[in-house]
């Protein structure tokens, strides 16, 4: 497989998808639409983006947290499967807005299952595939929170309402992570003016990929 797969992580209110978004236009405009593929999890093709919808509905407050974890997983193996796989080996650059990270940081952290239970889930799931490069954009909850219910108050789903307890737990995770995987995982202060963020994150990918930016 040739191409390169990239993921997205960070706390809720980090700015993934404004980052994301013009992340993916430039990329498009040096290396054509077709070298580039954006995608999500849970998501990204018609299997996942069922699954979902199921963990996302504002209606199922009663999930057990095994569950929820286990249907990122199925999620993300369909995912590979359909969708990353293929674009790889289409020598296509992936940008996935959240991996496996997401999973350990929310479920094993936020949702107290275990960090190490939750990466067990998911290697019977991802196989052994794992990202050339994460960039991860870190912002303090409390901040991730105000821009979410100044934002997008109209988009907040079941996770997002979470306490700010559980949204700390998230970060600290995360960073655990970072410090773990420092080669892969690549921190970015998303807590500065959004040009500067975007900036910051060209230079991370390009200090990976020389070719790209």
């Amino acid at each position: 497989m040739t191409g390169k797969f990239i993921s997205f992580e960070g706390p809720d209110g980090a700015g993934k998808t404004s980052v994301m978004a013009q992340i993916q236009a430039d990329l498009e405009q040096q290396l054509g639409k077709a070298r580039v593929m954006y995608t999500r999890e849970p998501g990204g093709n018609h299997i996942s983006e069922q699954i979902r919808r199921v963990l996302f509905d504002n209606q199922n407050t009663d999930m057990d947290g095994r569950t929820e974890a286990l249907l990122f997983a199925a999620a993300r193996r369909q995912h590979i499967v359909s969708e990353i796989i293929p674009g790889l080996k289409r020598n296509q650059v992936i940008l996935c807005d959240r991996y496996v990270d997401s999973s350990i940081a929310y479920q094993g952290a936020g949702r107290h299952l275990g960090e190490q239970e939750i990466w067990q889930i998911n290697q019977f799931a991802i196989d052994g595939l794992l990202p050339d490069l994460t960039i991860y954009l870190d912002v303090e909850s409390e901040l991730g929170l105000r821009r979410i219910a100044e934002h997008r108050s109209d988009q907040v789903n079941r996770l997002d309402k979470e306490q700010l307890s559980f949204h700390r737990t998230v970060r600290k995770s995360y960073l655990r992570l970072q410090q773990e995987s420092p080669e892969r995982i690549k921190l970015i202060d998303a807590g500065q003016p959004l040009d500067k963020v975007i900036n910051d994150v060209k230079q991370t990918i390009h200090t990976k990929f020389p070719d790209l930016f």
